[in-house]
């Protein structure tokens, strides 16, 4: 895969809720991606930028809503979203250290 292409498959940790209770109970991470990421991209480019060993990855398209704005109806953007299992032993820290 291209270098460049590991940098654009991952658009950046989707953290909520229900995404940090999955990586506490099951380690895994949620992450968004691009629209036309492949499960096999997804694995690659975390095991790349991040250094750890992932075990597999599933992946959401997630349909965007519809919202009603001043302006009359809208529709919100379509987006992906993959949970990544890691191995055991394996962590991401997403937190900033100063």
């Amino acid at each position: 895969m291209n270098q460049e292409r590991l940098f654009k498959v991952l658009l950046g940790p989707h953290i909520t809720e229900k995404a940090s209770i999955t990586s506490g109970a099951a380690a895994q991470v949620v992450f968004r991606v691009a629209a036309d990421a492949s499960k096999l991209e997804v694995k690659k480019a975390v095991e790349k930028l991040f250094e750890a060993k992932v075990d597999n990855v599933r992946v959401v398209n997630v349909k965007g809503k519809v919202r009603r704005t001043r302006t009359g109806i809208g529709r919100r953007s379509d987006w992906k979203k993959a949970y990544v299992r890691l191995a055991e032993g394996q962590d991401i820290d997403f937190s900033v250290a100063e």
